[in-house]
């Protein structure tokens, strides 16, 4: 969707607002399908999770990049749709971001380190996103910035909310740990009436993270997760906007930008 809009000369994803990124140049990839959360909110299916014989090498995937994008983007060039400028077509050929969160936990792809070492080698900006479970990989990884997810105040909403196939939660406040060194980012799925409470917690724990940014994002009633949660669990944004507050208010994190469409808040940490 914003990919198509951001070729028609409209309007970009948030990531755009609050990050610079430009949603028609971005790729949106992940080098597995596993993972090792069932999270309530995820919009995927990892009811009908496919199994991976073997992984894909890294430079396979880079090859593969620009023309998986020109696939995915079928339809709407410049010669088929008429709304699209042959110079944002042109441009969408050429991506420069790779967001690596597409669908699966991409630390469980043990080749992660090497495959972002590449991207970064091929002129590419790496977004590397991740549910903060194996923070040993996180360590090895040097992504332009890495976000860890942080979806519940404590342990008991954690495994409630996220269903992990073993108990993470603290592997998860170690790779909270490692984002002080590094540009980084927190974000918390919001999902109303499971774990949009004790906003002091969360703010205790981005405290200690140190991370630069964290968004405070509603969750979306999308994909499969309609099979699992209700319409009334998507938060409004005014609601994710008053959540993010009382977590300011608690540590040195500061409201920065908001994007309602997205229903997302961005918060600095005060320097």
């Amino acid at each position: 969707m914003w990919c198509r809009r951001a070729l028609s000369g409209g309007e970009m994803c948030y990531k755009h607002q609050f990050y610079g990124i430009v949603s028609h140049r971005c790729v949106q990839m992940t080098p597995t399908l596993r993972c090792n959360q069932r999270c309530l909110f995820c919009w995927r299916s990892f009811e009908h999770e496919m199994p991976e014989a073997e992984e894909c090498p890294p430079g396979t995937i880079l090859a593969n990049i620009k023309k998986l994008q020109k696939k995915a983007l079928a339809g709407y060039n410049a010669v088929l749709d008429n709304t699209v400028t042959e110079e944002m077509w042109q441009e969408a050929l050429e991506p420069k971001h790779v967001a690596i969160s597409l669908s699966g936990e991409p630390t469980l792809y043990s080749r992660l380190p090497d495959l972002i070492d590449l991207f970064k080698e091929n002129g590419y900006t790496t977004f590397l996103v991740s549910n903060g479970t194996r923070p040993e990989m996180l360590a090895r990884c040097h992504p332009y910035q890495t976000y860890v997810s942080l979806d519940a105040p404590d342990r008991e909403t954690y495994k409630k909310t996220c269903r992990p196939l073993g108990d993470y939660w603290d592997r998860i406040n170690e790779s909270l740990g490692l984002l002080g060194s590094r540009r980084s980012a927190v974000r918390l799925t919001l999902v109303a009436g499971l774990n949009d409470r004790s906003p002091e917690q969360y703010a205790a724990l981005l405290q200690d993270s140190g991370a630069a940014f964290v968004e405070v994002k509603g969750y979306m009633y999308l994909g499969y997760s309609r099979n699992r949660l209700a319409r009334k669990n998507m938060p409004e944004h005014a609601d994710v906007r008053a959540f993010a507050g009382k977590v300011s208010a608690a540590c040195d994190y500061k409201i920065r930008d908001e994007n309602r469409l997205s229903r997302v808040v961005c918060l600095e940490r005060a320097t």
